[in-house]
């Protein structure tokens, strides 16, 4: 009996652990979300001009650590054409127009290139602006 007994303690011990994981506390929230924050486009595509001599025609999107909230105050009014509800919008417009004209269209054509000048946008975001920017996502790229 008490060999018996050492195999099937330590399987009823795995077996209920196992139900435990499955069942317990922990899949009640479900699983962690793979985009964690919220996705803010940009409303208004931008039309460059590119180091190369090309031009680029690119939509940026952002991932931001919150929602977007309008400035107080600005309860029903609208925003310029073009502009969302991002209260800092001309300024990361301006960053990212300033980023995508130093660009090549190889730099935005490969891949890792691409990574290199979305992470000088990230940067030159966090470092001149209060938008908590968590990714920089450039949704749409044509080039010319």
């Amino acid at each position: 009996m008490k060999q018996k007994l050492k195999f099937i303690l330590p399987a009823l011990l795995l077996v209920l652990v196992g139900v435990y994981k499955f069942v317990g506390p922990s899949s009640a929230n479900g699983p962690k979300p793979k985009v964690d924050g919220e996705v803010y486009v940009l409303p208004k595509e931008f039309l460059v001009n590119l180091a190369d001599g090309g031009f680029a025609k690119v939509n940026v999107a952002l991932l931001l650590a919150h929602a977007v909230t309008p400035p107080k105050g600005a309860e029903g009014a609208t925003p310029p054409e073009g502009f969302g509800d991002l209260p800092e919008e001309a300024v990361v417009r301006d960053i990212v127009t300033d980023e995508l004209t130093d660009a090549t269209s190889h730099e935005l054509t490969d891949r890792k290139a691409r990574k290199k000048v979305k992470r000088r946008i990230l940067k030159a975001l966090r470092a001149d602006t209060d938008v908590q920017v968590r990714r920089v996502l450039l949704t749409d790229v044509a080039i010319q």
